[in-house]
C-alpha cells in the first residue's frame, strides 16, 4: 500500500463525545475533531462540551495543531433562535475553526456574525448533487458533508464541478434513510433525528420480503479506499461515532493514519471494537445489494472485550510529535533566555541569572540533557543552539523551569494563530410574528386554499383543488388536459426530492420540455431542485422536506427564489403561529407521509429487482404495515402506516394547506378533499402527527 503524498492528504476528522474520546483522538494522531455543545447538535445524548471547558478544550486541540468543528446541526424553532445564536457565539468566541450546520437560520447568523469561521453543510441538509452543492456555495458554505449514499464517481464529479471542499464519512454507522429527510423516529415516537434525538427505530426488527432486520445496514468503512477518496479531491475523512467509546475512536483514527502512511490498517481490531455483522462499502462502490444489510449480534458485542485493553494503550501517553528548535542564551549578570520555535511561531522565556560555576561551565551537552525533557507535552527537541558568554552556569532546576515556561508560552502562541473576531455588523434578529394573519394571507383569493399533490394523473377527479402537483415523470399533454378538465388552474411539476448525479441528465431533459407544454411552476423539496428551478427560469414552490421550522429559515429559503413554501410537518401548530411571512407558507394536512428514503432498497432480492412491481409491505415488530414504494429505481420510499389528517383541527391561518396523495384511488382522493374542504373529520385510523405534540 502506497502512502498518500503530504500535499494530497485529506484531514482525519474524529468524533468526540467527551473528554476521554478527545484524549484518544489527539493522542492517536487525528488532524481535526468535531463535537457538540449541550444543545442544538445531532448527538444531544453525548457528554459534549460547554462553559469554561469549551475554550480550554479548543485551546488544547489548537496547541497540538488540531482543528475543531462544532456541530450546531439541528433544526430550531423561533422560540429557540436567541439560544442557538448564543451557542454559536460561544463556539466562535472560543475560536472553533468551523461550524457544522443544518438549519439556514443557523447558517445565516453564523456567516454574518462570524464570517471567518468555516461554514460546513451537514449531511442532514441532504445535499447529494452538483446543483445543491453549488447553491450551498452561493449561500456562503465553504464545505459540504457528502450524502453517505454517493458513489466514488459521484463524489469526484461534485468536487470537480463545484470546487467545493467535500467531507466524506469514511467509517461508522450507516443511516438506512437519507439523512435529514428521515422522519420515522419523530413520527413514530416524537424524537426527531433532525433535532438530535433519533431513537433509531430502523434498528428494531422488522420484516420485508421474508427478511428480518430489513432496515438495518452494516456500518460503512471506506478506510481501505482512502487513497481513491484523496484522488477524488476529498478534503476530510469523517469518522462517525460521537456516542462511541474512546477505544473505538482510537482504533478508527489509527487505522486511517496507517493508510495515510502506506501501512495496512488493522481492520480486524476495528471490526471487533464495533460493527454490525462487519462493514460495507456498497454505496461508494455502487454495489447496493443485500450484502449491505446487517445488525449487531451477541458475537459483535463480546468481540469488543478482546481488544479494549490493547486499544487503550494506544492513547496512554501524550505523543511528542511537534518538533521544536531551541536557542539558549546565557550571559553573565543578566537573566538567561530560551527561545523556542516550531518553524511558524516562536516564544522567548526569561529565566534566572546564571551562576558562577563551581566546577565546569555550561556546555551544550549539559543544557540538552535537561531541555530535551519534554515529556508530558506534545513537543520534542529537534535542534538546540547554545550561546554562553563568559564563565556561566545554570543549575538543572533553572533549565527545567526555563524549558517549562518557554514551551507553555509557545503553546499559547500556537493557540493565538487560530483566533478570529466577530464581525462589526450585528446579525439580523428575526421579525416578530403578528397575532393576526396578514392582509396578504391569500392564495387565489382564498385563505388556507387547498393544494393537492397526486402520485399520478389517474388519481385526478372532477372538482380537484385549483393548484395540482404532479411528479415530473407524470407531466405530459394528456395529464395537463385532464387536470384542467378536473378544475385545476395551475399545475406544478414535482422535481424528485432525491436526484442522484447519475440521474441528473434525465431530470434536466424532462424539465427542458415543460415550457413547451406551458408548465411554468415547479415543486421542490431539496436545494438541488431549487437550483435547477432557478436555472430553467421556473417559479418554484417549496415542499415539506425542505425542513423549515422557523421564520428565518423560511425567509432564507424564499430568498433564493421560492414563491412560497410548505413548512415541515415536524412543526407544532403553536410554532406555526409565530411564523413571519405566513402569507407565503403552507402546511400538509393529509397524507401517508414519506418517513424514509432509501438508495439501498430493503425490498431488493438476491436477484436484484427481479419481479418486484414497485410496491411492497414492511411489517414492524408491533405488526404495523408500511408501504415501500419504488421511485423509478432511483430510490425507494417508506410511507407511514397511518395517514396524517389535520384539516379538521385548529391550525393557524396559512397561505395554503396541502393534501399529499400517494396510493389512494381517485374516489378516495375526491372524498378526502371534500372532507378537508369542509374541515370535517376523517373516518378510520388517522394521526394529527406532531402538530399538537411537543417535539423533542
Amino acid at each position: 500500500m502506497k502512502s498518500i503524498p503530504i500535499n494530497k492528504r485529506p484531514e482525519i476528522l474524529a468524533p468526540v463525545g467527551g473528554t476521554e474520546q478527545l484524549t484518544a483522538a489527539l493522542r492517536c494522531g487525528t488532524d481535526a475533531v468535531y463535537f457538540g455543545l449541550p444543545d442544538f447538535n445531532a448527538r444531544r445524548s453525548a457528554d459534549n462540551f460547554a462553559g469554561e471547558k469549551l475554550p480550554e478544550t479548543i485551546a488544547l486541540c489548537h496547541e497540538r495543531g488540531v482543528r475543531v468543528y462544532v456541530t450546531v446541526n439541528t433544526l430550531v424553532f423561533d422560540r429557540e433562535l436567541e439560544n442557538v445564536y448564543r451557542t454559536i457565539d460561544a463556539a466562535c468566541a472560543a475560536h472553533a475553526d468551523g461550524l457544522i450546520v443544518q438549519d439556514l437560520a443557523v447558517a445565516s447568523y453564523a456567516k454574518e456574525k462570524w464570517p471567518d469561521v468555516a461554514l460546513v453543510a451537514s449531511t442532514q441538509m441532504a445535499v447529494h448533487n452538483v446543483e445543491g452543492t453549488m447553491l450551498l456555495k452561493e449561500m456562503g458554505f465553504s464545505r459540504a458533508v457528502a450524502a453517505r449514499e454517493l458513489t466514488l464517481a459521484e463524489i469526484r464529479e461534485i468536487h470537480e464541478k463545484t470546487g467545493m471542499d467535500i467531507e466524506v464519512f469514511v467509517h461508522g454507522a450507516h443511516c438506512m434513510g437519507v439523512s435529514g429527510i428521515c422522519y420515522i423516529s419523530s413520527m413514530r415516537g416524537g424524537r426527531s433525528g433532525n433535532r438530535g434525538l433519533c431513537a433509531q427505530p430502523c434498528r428494531m426488527d422488522c420484516t420485508l420480503c421474508g427478511r428480518d432486520h430489513a432496515l438495518s445496514l452494516k456500518d460503512l468503512s471506506y478506510i481501505e479506499h482512502i487513497g481513491e477518496l484523496a484522488d477524488a479531491g476529498v478534503c476530510s475523512l469523517k469518522i462517525e461515532g460521537r456516542m462511541k467509546r474512546a477505544e473505538y475512536v482510537a482504533a478508527a483514527v489509527t487505522a486511517c493514519r496507517a493508510v495515510m502512511d502506506g501501512n495496512e490498517p488493522d481492520m480486524e481490531t476495528l471490526r471487533a471494537v464495533f460493527s454490525r455483522s462487519g462493514f460495507t462499502d456498497g454505496y461508494l462502490t455502487g454495489k447496493r445489494d443485500l450484502s449491505m444489510f446487517g445488525y449487531r449480534t451477541k458475537e459483535d458485542v463480546t468481540a469488543a472485550d478482546q481488544v479494549l485493553k490493547a486499544l487503550a494503550k494506544l492513547y496512554e501517553k501524550e505523543p511528542q510529535n511537534i518538533p521544536v528548535d531551541m536557542y539558549l542564551k546565557v550571559c553573565a549578570d543578566e537573566p538567561a533566555s530560551l527561545t523556542v520555535t516550531d518553524g511558524n511561531v516562536s516564544f522567548t522565556a526569561a529565566g534566572a541569572v546564571p551562576q558562577i560555576p563551581k566546577t565546569l561551565p555550561l556546555t551544550e551537552e549539559y543544557a540538552e540533557r535537561y531541555l530535551s525533557k519534554t515529556g508530558g507535552t506534545p513537543y520534542c527537541l529537534r535542534k538546540l543552539s547554545v550561546y554562553a558568554e563568559g564563565d556561566v552556569m545554570l543549575p538543572a532546576s533553572d533549565l527545567n523551569e526555563l524549558r517549562r515556561k518557554a514551551l507553555e508560552g509557545l503553546g499559547k502562541e500556537r493557540v493565538k494563530a487560530f483566533e478570529h473576531a466577530a464581525s462589526m455588523c450585528a446579525a439580523n434578529a428575526p421579525q416578530k410574528a403578528g397575532n393576526k394573519p396578514s392582509d396578504a394571507l391569500k392564495c387565489g383569493g382564498r385563505e388556507n386554499a387547498l393544494r393537492a399533490r397526486f402520485e399520478s394523473s389517474e388519481q385526478l377527479f372532477s372538482g380537484c383543488p385549483p393548484t395540482v402537483i404532479l411528479p415530473l415523470k407524470e407531466i405530459n399533454k394528456g395529464a395537463i388536459d385532464k387536470a384542467m378538465a378536473c378544475g385545476a388552474e395551475r399545475i406544478l411539476a414535482e422535481i424528485p426530492p432525491v436526484v442522484w448525479p447519475s440521474h441528473m441528465e434525465s431530470a434536466r431533459s424532462q424539465l427542458a420540455k415543460l415550457k413547451d407544454i406551458n408548465i411554468t411552476d415547479v415543486y421542490v423539496e431539496n436545494l438541488g431542485a431549487l437550483k435547477l428551478a432557478r436555472e430553467f427560469g421556473f417559479t418554484a414552490h417549496g415542499g415539506m422536506m425542505l425542513n423549515i421550522l422557523n421564520s428565518v429559515s423560511l425567509e432564507k429559503h424564499l430568498d433564493p427564489g421560492l414563491e412560497d413554501a410548505c413548512v415541515s410537518f415536524e412543526m407544532p401548530a403553536a410554532d406555526m403561529r409565530k411564523l413571519v411571512h405566513r402569507e407565503r407558507a403552507g402546511a400538509v394536512v393529509y397524507g401517508y407521509l414519506p418517513l424514509m428514503k432509501f438508495r439501498a432498497c430493503p425490498a431488493r432480492g438476491k436477484d436484484g429487482c427481479g419481479s418486484c412491481k414497485g410496491l411492497n409491505i414492511l411489517t414492524d415488530r408491533k405488526g404495523e404495515k408500511f408501504t415501500v414504494i419504488c421511485r423509478e429505481k432511483q430510490y425507494s420510499e417508506l410511507l407511514n402506516c397511518v395517514p396524517l389528517y389535520a384539516a379538521d383541527r385548529n391550525l393557524p391561518d396559512l397561505s395554503f394547506k396541502l393534501l399529499y396523495f400517494t396510493t389512494e384511488t381517485a374516489e378516495e382522493c375526491a372524498e378526502i378533499t371534500r372532507l378537508a374542504g369542509e374541515k370535517a373529520p376523517l373516518p378510520g385510523r388517522r394521526t394529527a402527527g406532531l402538530y399538537f405534540r411537543e417535539l423533542l
